[in-house]
């Protein structure tokens, strides 16, 4: 058995997503890491409800939960957060986009104590893309959160965001529909952590197909970046900032560079 089997929690966002949902998550519970599968449907006016239910009763790593007004991705993922059980999590769309099968590149920073956040990064390994606006829009994004928060981030809106569990919840997260993205990378380099990127395979939808993004959704993610910028550190994250916590795992993942643990092991 691998030291990553059943360490995953898989959050999964839906809404009318039918056509893709079976599929998807056959794939995702055909992953060894997979641990439990957190799906929250948000008011979906299909038979999206109908199958979360059904593969409830068939495999017990499924738990289904329903919003009973439509809210945004935003506010289901918020909901799933709170319902996390397993050391690590990440976010899984209910659509073809998103292979699960690089859930080991994103798992292994994390298990090896490497990183606390690893985004998948679209770009560098086999991807399709359906608009050049799209990417544009995405990389304006992108260059707004690295020039407002002084790093170096190559993909803002990819939906593959893998954090500890732990930090999951202490984010406070208040995003409700897509500007859920910024509110995750926002307050995470607020608290001072640094993001691993990897790259990840993508499959891009078109509209006919589902796409739900829009030109709007971009022109909001650059207002909750400015003002995740400029709020100040109670306004993120309550009275209780969790510094102590913080201030330890950032500690305990500059103690675990690869390169001066790989020479502890020669000197060793």
């Amino acid at each position: 058995m691998s030291t990553t089997d059943g360490v995953l929690s898989v959050m999964m966002p839906v809404y009318n997503e039918e056509r893709t949902l079976e599929t998807i998550i056959g794939h995702v519970l055909e992953r060894p890491e997979v641990g439990e599968l957190i799906a929250v449907d948000d008011a979906s006016g299909d038979r999206s409800w109908e199958i979360l239910t059904k593969l409830a009763g068939r495999d017990s790593r499924v738990r289904a939960f329903r919003l009973d007004v439509n809210q945004g991705k935003g506010a289901a993922l918020r909901r799933a957060v709170s319902e996390l059980r397993l050391p690590f999590a990440l976010v899984q769309d209910a659509d073809l986009e998103y292979d699960p099968r690089d859930y080991p590149m994103l798992l292994e920073p994390l298990v090896q104590e490497r990183a606390d956040v690893v985004f998948g990064t679209r770009g560098f390994a086999g991807q399709t893309a359906f608009s050049f606006w799209f990417v544009m829009g995405n990389k304006g994004v992108t260059l707004a959160c690295n020039l407002l928060f002084d790093c170096y981030l190559s993909d803002l809106e990819t939906g593959y965001k893998a954090l500890r569990s732990d930090l999951w919840k202490r984010l406070n997260l208040k995003g409700s529909r897509f500007d859920i993205e910024p509110d995750i990378t926002a307050r995470v380099l607020r608290l001072g952590y640094r993001i691993h990127e990897v790259p990840i395979s993508y499959y891009a939808r078109s509209r006919d197909e589902g796409k739900k993004l829009t030109w709007m959704d971009g022109v909001q993610a650059l207002a909750a970046l400015l003002r995740l910028r400029l709020a100040s550190p109670a306004d993120l994250f309550g009275a209780d900032l969790g510094t102590a916590y913080h201030r330890s795992r950032q500690e305990a993942l500059a103690s675990r560079h690869p390169l001066r643990n790989d020479r502890s092991d020669l000197e060793a």
